[in-house]
C-alpha cells in the first residue's frame, strides 16, 4: 500500500510539472543613471530638468533611474564609472564640462549607451547622442522683448562660465535687442555682453548666489532695468537682487522661472527655455525600444526644443504691438531669415 502511494505522489509531481512548462524569465528592468554636474539635483535649472525627464522615463516607460550627484569636475568619472561597474544600460551626463569623461568612458564601454545635455561630439560616438539646444534663437526673442521693454534704454546679461552653452545665450540676446533698434530705430544698450569682443560679465561658478547678487547689483548700478543671468542657481542671487530694486525685472533661463522659481515670479518677465526634459526622455526611449543612435540632437523653435516662457505677471504690461513682433521675428527665425548671431 505505501509504495502504491509514493509512486502515485510521484506519478503527480511528474504531471505537476509536465503541465506547467519551463517558466519564463523575467525581462530584465532598463536601467538608466544620471550624472549631474556642480549645482545639484534641485538647482532649478539643467540638472533639474534634465532630471525632470528622466522622471518622465520611469513613468512612461517603466525604466529605473538614479541619480549622482557632482559636488565637484574630479567627481564626474567616478561617478560614471559607478553606474558602469553597476550594470547600467545607459548613462545621461547633463552639462558641457563632462564632455572630456563622457567621451572617455563611452569609447572604452561601445556596449554602455550614453546621452550627454548640452554638449556634442565632431566626428560623433557612435553610442552617445549630444542633446543641444538652439537657445539663441530664443534668447534672440527675449532680447527683442527686453528692448522693447526697458525704461532706461539698457538691459545686461552675465554668464556663470565662458563656455558655449552659456554664450549662447548672451549672442543671441544681443542681437535680439540689436534687431529691435535696426527695426524701430533706437539705441537700447546691452550691458555685460560684447560679441565683436567675445567679452562680457562672468562670475566664474554656477553655485553661488552671493555671486549672483554682486552682479547683478553691479548692472543693476549701471542702469540696466532688465537682466538675464545665465549661470544657473547663481542667477536667483541676481532674482534677489532684482526683488530688492523695485521697477527693474528678471529673464530666466533654462526653464520657467514662474514655475521654478515661483517665489521671484513678480519680477520674472520671460524666461528662456530649452526643453531639456523632453530630449533626455526621448533619448531613454530610443535606447529601451532598440532604435538609440549616436550623433546629435538639436532642439530649435521649429521643432519645440526651446522657447519663451509666458509673461505671466507682466502679460498685460507687454503691449499687444510687441506681442505681434516677437511672432514674426520667431517665424522669421524658423525660416532662416534672420540671423540671431550664433556661429
Amino acid at each position: 500500500m505505501r509504495k502504491w502511494v509514493l509512486t502515485f505522489i510521484t506519478l503527480m509531481l511528474l504531471a505537476s510539472l509536465v503541465a506547467c512548462g519551463p517558466q519564463p524569465t523575467p525581462e530584465k528592468t532598463f536601467r538608466v543613471g544620471m550624472v549631474t554636474d556642480v549645482g545639484g539635483i534641485d538647482d532649478k535649472s539643467f540638472n533639474a530638468t534634465s532630471w525632470q525627464g528622466m522622471e518622465l522615463a520611469k513613468q512612461e516607460l517603466g525604466v529605473e533611474v538614479a541619480y549622482l550627484e557632482s559636488q565637484q569636475p574630479t567627481d564626474y568619472a567616478p561617478n560614471i564609472t559607478q553606474f558602469i561597474d553597476q550594470g547600467y544600460d545607459m548613462i545621461v551626463t547633463v552639462g558641457f564640462l563632462l564632455g572630456d569623461d563622457t567621451k572617455k568612458f563611452a569609447e572604452q564601454n561601445p556596449n554602455v549607451k550614453f546621452a550627454i545635455v548640452d554638449f556634442a561630439y565632431d566626428p560623433t560616438i557612435p553610442n552617445v547622442l549630444g542633446l543641444t539646444f538652439a537657445t539663441d534663437e530664443a534668447a534672440f526673442l527675449a532680447g527683442y522683448l527686453a528692448a522693447g521693454m526697458t525704461k532706461t534704454g539698457k538691459v545686461g546679461t552675465f554668464g556663470g562660465i565662458k563656455i558655449p552653452p552659456v554664450t549662447i545665450f548672451m549672442v543671441g540676446f544681443e542681437y535680439g535687442v540689436n534687431y529691435y533698434n535696426q527695426k524701430h530705430g533706437t539705441n537700447v544698450q546691452v550691458l555685460g555682453w560684447n560679441t565683436a569682443k567675445d567679452d562680457g560679465l562672468f562670475v566664474g561658478n554656477f553655485e553661488s548666489t552671493d555671486d549672483g547678487r554682486r552682479a547683478g547689483e553691479e548692472l543693476i548700478a549701471e542702469g540696466a532695468d532688465i537682466i538675464m543671468p545665465v549661470a544657473g542657481p547663481v542667477g536667483l542671487g541676481t532674482a534677489a537682487a532684482v526683488k530688492d530694486h523695485p521697477g527693474t525685472m528678471l529673464i530666466g533661463v533654462d526653464t520657467d522661472w514662474c514655475i521654478s522659481a515661483a517665489e521671484y515670479c513678480p519680477v520674472v518677465l520671460t524666461s528662456v527655455m530649452k526643453n531639456m526634459h523632453i530630449a533626455v526622455r526621448d533619448a531613454v526611449k530610443m535606447a529601451k525600444e532598440g532604435q538609440f543612435q549616436g550623433g546629435v540632437y538639436l532642439g530649435t523653435l521649429k521643432n519645440g526644443g526651446v522657447g519663451i516662457a509666458p509673461f505671466h505677471e507682466f502679460d498685460d504690461e507687454v503691449p499687444a504691438s510687441l506681442k505681434a513682433e516677437l511672432e514674426e521675428v520667431a517665424k522669421g527665425i524658423k525660416d532662416g531669415t534672420i540671423d540671431t548671431g550664433w556661429k
